[in-house]
């Protein structure tokens, strides 16, 4: 992922001006990291463990980014959630 993606991230889910670090846009940019390392290099590439095994460690990552968003705040939780994609 390059700067230009991640700012872009960044700018869509800010929650002020000067946010660069919140929850959501932790959970955002890994969201982005898993998707494209599934879809993009993993496809090509289906036998590399220990690109599977970086892609579970992102993936768990974000399982208690989201874990922690849904103890503190069940609205952003909702929100997130449902402008990623994630689950049903």
């Amino acid at each position: 992922m390059n700067n230009e993606v991640k700012n872009s991230i960044i700018k869509e889910y800010r929650l002020h001006d000067t946010d660069r670090g919140s929850i959501e846009i932790q959970i955002a940019v890994l969201t982005n990291r898993i998707n494209d390392l599934n879809q993009n290099h993993l496809s090509k590439f289906p036998k590399d463990m220990s690109a599977r095994h970086g892609l579970i460690k992102l993936v768990g990552q974000r399982r208690s980014f989201l874990a922690y968003l849904k103890r503190n705040s069940e609205a952003g939780y909702q929100s997130i959630i449902e402008r990623l994609h994630i689950r049903k």
